[in-house]
């Protein structure tokens, strides 16, 4: 016992001692859309391709119980503010309209699009401990004016989404006719290194791919062709819109070694969401595009608060510093990165902002220590539809607790509970044979929503159907038939 706690004071020290040096680590974070949890070779895809990402795993740690949120939108302005969707306000892409929820119970809560300007964001912050910033590729938290990233702390910005080929930029950007847009973000980043290698720096990489329209090189399409699918894993022109997403990981490792700066330069791969699949096994018609991948052992996909939904793939590498080809199991989620990435450079968070999340930076340097957190939440009081009449999720608030999973459906009070480490599937309601483990969780829940003053739902009054006007009338069953956010 007397040496479990020397190592474990031993390997906090080292953490401190890390975090404390002169030197200020290069920070990079790759993000992909819509990759789920199992769509890449090192986190159990039998059929995709990931050479450059497993090596990264192999060189670093993967986090298996990382969180983000259940679309692209909220997960951004999380990772970007450090706040949970209750106090941004932003808790999907778009408006409420974008589904026909007046068939359902209850009014969502009108949804932020443009992520306050009051917030102070991440590269804000990492500019005062004289980081170098930028980003290129999928911002989709403010279009226009002054929300554009380019006026929120980076450096130099480029943002582009919505096609792979014949994109548009934003500032409008000169590139190669028929260039794939990862091999153009990833360009960018590249001179953007070669000219910060100096450091310190921080890149943010948020790729638009793997997310629809379903688009790739045809070179790449054809290699997959011939290939037998596995497990759901199956579709070739998903396959290769992976595959650029991997060459873009590794010409970023290829890079740092060339510059001989791998040794200062924390790289993180992740996704902002799950994949776009296992909708058949929920019983949700297969809409628009149907399951392109499957997220298995992991229940639903992008768009719900199963697992399947919001655990995505993380990995983070730091040689010298993080242990080569080790996991950790920790329940992580969205808001952590802010403080994390704080820590890992020195910053000072803002004084005058509230962060929700954790830094899990001496978990990355392999400190024993646990977070001082017992619990994270997700509270999403909306809808999001995938096909007429059909909805990857209703209302719902969440709470993750160790193990432990409790989700409260706010349109009936339904509440189910899981042991997700027993069944990571969260095919066993345990909310009836488990009372005191629901009674506990669901106290924190309300606890918790109570102190944050989340934002509830409605009952959907005919007054309130009304404010969603005749364009509903004429145009929600379109509306609700899209998937794609």
């Amino acid at each position: 016992m007397k040496n479990t706690l020397r190592l474990a004071v031993a390997a906090l020290a080292l953490a401190s001692a890390a975090l404390a040096a002169d030197t200020k680590p290069n920070i990079i974070y790759v993000l992909a859309d819509d990759l789920g949890y199992t769509d890449v070779a090192c986190f159990g895809s039998k059929y995709y391709e990931t050479p450059n990402i497993d090596r990264l795993a192999k060189q670093g740690m993967r986090f298996t119980n990382y969180h983000n949120c259940q679309n692209c939108t909220p997960t951004r302005a999380a990772i970007m503010s450090g706040q949970y969707g209750a106090r941004t306000g932003v808790y999907t892409v778009g408006g409420i309209d974008r589904f026909a929820w007046n068939s359902r119970p209850l009014r969502p809560v009108d949804n932020v699009t443009n992520l306050p300007l009051d917030r102070i964001l991440l590269p804000a912050t990492l500019k005062t401990a004289g980081y170098a910033t930028a980003m290129f590729g999928k911002w989709h938290i403010g279009q226009q004016g002054d929300y554009l990233p380019g006026k929120r702390g980076f450096d130099e910005a480029i943002v582009s989404m919505g096609a792979h080929f014949d994109f548009e930029t934003n500032p409008k950007t000169d590139y190669p006719k028929g260039q794939y847009l990862a091999d153009f973000l990833t360009d960018k980043a590249v001179d953007f290194i070669r000219r910060k290698k100096d450091g310190p720096f921080f890149l943010y990489l948020p790729h638009f791919g793997v997310h629809s329209p379903h688009h790739a090189k045809p070179e790449l399409i054809a290699k997959f062709k011939p290939k037998p699918g596995v497990g759901g894993h199956d579709n070739p022109t998903y396959a290769a819109m992976i595959a650029s997403v991997d060459e873009s990981v590794g010409r970023i490792m290829a890079l740092l070694d060339e510059l001989k700066i791998a040794d200062n330069t924390v790289l993180i791969f992740s996704s902002d969401n799950g994949g776009v699949g296992g909708y058949i096994r929920e019983g949700i018609k297969k809409g628009n595009g149907g399951d392109i991948t499957d997220n298995a052992p992991l229940r639903s996909g992008k768009g719900s608060l199963y697992e399947g939904g919001t655990r995505v793939p993380f990995i983070v590498r730091w040689p010298g510093r993080i242990a080569p080809g080790t996991a950790n199991n920790t329940p992580l989620v969205h808001v952590d990165m802010y403080p994390t990435f704080a820590a890992l450079a020195g910053a000072k968070l803002p004084g005058q902002q509230v962060f929700d999340g954790e830094s899990f930076a001496p978990l990355m340097l392999g400190a024993k220590a646990q977070l001082k957190r017992d619990a994270f939440y997700q509270h999403f009081p909306g809808y999001l539809g995938a096909g007429v009449d059909q909805w990857r999720t209703t209302p719902v608030t969440t709470i993750t607790a160790g193990d432990w999973k409790l989700m409260e459906f706010l349109e009936d009070g339904k509440i189910e509970l899981y042991n997700l480490r027993e069944d990571i599937g969260e095919k066993n309601n345990l909310a009836a044979t488990s009372p005191e483990k629901r009674q506990e969780l669901y106290a924190k829940l309300v606890a918790w929503r109570t102190a944050i003053k989340a934002p509830m739902p409605t009952k959907n009054e005919p007054t309130a159907a009304a404010d969603s006007g005749e364009k509903k009338k004429k145009g929600g069953k379109k509306k609700a038939a899209k998937q794609e956010n």
